[in-house]
Formats: structure tokens, C-alpha cells, sequence
């Protein structure tokens, strides 16, 4: 049992990472050229924070806390709708992903004082695609991952 979810948590932490690559990439370079924004969440850390705290957090250490976020967080996030609803990867990773998105747009922006799904602009419509699509890649890589997990033998 122990071996099951030690493969498990790996298997979550490699498919988080794997998501906030591709999210990151999709974030800066493909982005722009679809929407004409660059997604950059690392600033909704850095207002959270001080709205929070009164401390300004350099750039730096806010998109370090958001990556952290997208690997663990984003990861949990997908396990918890897979466990909780029974659905299979990828669709916890669709569902993962839109809730993940309308918390950024539909929550934590407007706390920041930013309008609801910040007017559904073409940052709002950006968000949802990096969201969804990352929340996506990690299901997707955590079902290859498994799989390719349950096809090696056991040794003793």
C-alpha cells in the first residue's frame, strides 16, 4: 500500500510539473499571439500578498511561489476530482481545470479588486485555455504515468 501511493505522489509531482511547463510556455509564448495578452499569475500573487500581509513580494519569489502552486496545487487538485468524483484522468483533469480557472478569475481577482472573470476579456478567455490545458496535461501525463507504472513487473 505504502508503494502504491509513494508511485502515486510521483507520479503527481512529475505530471504537476509537466503541466506547469506546458502551462508556462503557453503562458509566454503562445498566449500573446492568440489573444494578445501574457498571462503572468505571478502578479495576482504578488497583489494577494500585500492585500494580505502589506509585504511586496519581488516578481522573483511570486511566480517561484506560483510554479510551486501549479505543480503541487494544480496536482491535488486533479487527484481530489478524480478520487472524488470517480471520472477517469483526463475528465478530472478538465474538471480540475475549470474550477481551478473560475478560483483565479471568479475569486481571487475580484478579491484583489479586480471586476468578476475580469469582464470575460481576452485575458479572462487566455486564463481559461492555460487553466484547462494545463490542468489536462497533468491527468493526461498522470494516466501515462500509471499505466506505464502497472505494465512493469514487480521485484522482490
Amino acid at each position: 500500500m505504502t508503494k502504491k501511493i509513494t508511485s502515486t505522489a510521483t507520479h503527481l509531482a512529475l505530471a504537476g510539473l509537466a503541466g506547469e511547463l506546458s502551462f508556462e510556455a503557453y503562458a509566454w509564448l503562445i498566449s500573446p499571439s492568440l489573444f494578445g495578452v501574457q498571462l503572468e499569475p505571478a502578479n495576482l500573487v504578488i497583489g494577494l500578498t500585500r492585500m494580505a500581509s502589506g509585504v511586496q513580494v519581488p516578481y522573483a519569489a511570486a511566480f517561484a511561489v506560483h510554479v510551486l502552486i501549479g505543480v503541487f496545487g494544480f496536482a491535488a487538485t486533479v487527484w481530489a476530482v478524480k478520487r472524488l468524483s470517480g471520472v477517469g484522468h483526463a475528465a478530472a483533469g478538465l474538471g480540475a481545470g475549470v474550477l481551478l480557472w473560475f478560483v483565479a478569475q471568479g475569486i481571487l481577482a475580484p478579491a484583489m479588486g479586480r471586476s468578476f472573470m475580469m469582464g470575460f476579456g481576452a485575458y479572462t478567455q487566455s486564463s481559461f485555455v492555460g487553466h484547462v490545458g494545463m490542468a489536462l496535461v497533468i491527468g493526461l501525463v498522470w494516466q501515462w504515468l500509471a499505466r506505464a507504472r502497472s505494465n512493469v513487473p514487480e521485484t522482490a
